[in-house]
């Protein structure tokens, strides 16, 4: 079983995960936090939310199951290498049961607060469907062989595929509105944090083990890192650069802007409904 070979590493690695963890951890309380200072939910994108408790609860199986048991840890090694180090840290078992409970008070959020006219889409709720059926299917073909490594890969892979997906809703909605009022921005900071910390703690481990085994071998967690880095870039420039509050009106107006029901998506859903 491998082990550091140096101390220092060991401790940055460590250092670095924890930080992940908080930066990722903390990000979900600002949109909490507006949500119940508003006592609305508009302007938050309802696909986004349901699309992010499948990709939590996925991410949540796939860390448990490396991190816990021993059964997933003997194939990975037998796959990788008998030397090879886990991929998968406390921390990271630690974030998802985190965010997954988050994501589905926000969840609780949207059903108890006003919500405009904006409902989650169908196309949202076909894709939870279909991924969550072809993980079923994934079960009944791992279950004969035992090919517990390969499965909870399938969960890792439908996270990073969740990931991808469930920025896109609200970057649309922000550019259909010309706004980010009702998302909250401390959010996407303390996100983009995560992501660089996270994938510092992976480059640590390399660096230490001189091998980037981890980096391929939990490929989930690598693009995790990426796609998150990507898409908070590219809502600090629609915050900041491209739709910033001062071009809406004042802090006064801001908030009635941001109850305004502005989504053309639901607009036009509402009028294929008539």
């Amino acid at each position: 079983m491998a082990s550091w070979n140096s101390i220092p590493l060991e401790v940055l690695y460590t250092s670095l995960g924890w930080i992940a963890f908080f930066s990722w951890s903390i990000s979900f309380y600002p949109q909490v936090i507006l949500n119940f200072r508003r006592k609305s939910v508009v302007g938050l994108n309802f696909d986004f939310v349901v699309l992010n408790l499948t990709k939590h609860s996925s991410y949540l199986i796939y860390n448990a199951s490396m991190f816990f048991s021993s059964v997933v840890q003997k194939q990975y090694r037998e796959k990788y290498g008998l030397n090879e180090m886990i991929p998968v840290a406390a921390n990271d078992v630690a974030f998802s049961i985190h965010a997954v409970l988050l994501t589905a008070f926000t969840l609780f959020q949207i059903a108890i607060y006003d919500r405009g006219n904006q409902k989650v889409s169908r196309t949202s709720v076909g894709i939870v469907c279909v991924a969550w059926l072809t993980v079923a299917v994934c079960v009944f073909i791992a279950l004969p062989s035992h090919s517990w490594l390969w499965l909870i890969s399938c969960f890792n892979t439908l996270q990073v595929a969740m990931t991808v997906i469930k920025y896109i809703p609200q970057a649309i909605m922000n550019f259909q509105r010309k706004s980010t009022i009702g998302f909250s921005i401390g959010n996407i900071l303390l996100d983009l944090l995560g992501g660089v910390t996270n994938y510092g703690q992976m480059a640590m481990q390399s660096i230490d083990q001189n091998s980037w085994v981890n980096f391929y071998g939990n490929i989930g967690k690598t693009l995790l890192s990426l796609v998150s880095i990507f898409f908070d870039i590219l809502f600090i420039l629609q915050h900041y650069v491209l739709y910033p509050a001062w071009r809406i009106g004042t802090s006064r107006d801001v908030d009635v802007i941001g109850k305004k029901p502005l989504l053309k998506t639901s607009d036009h859903e509402n009028k294929e409904d008539v």
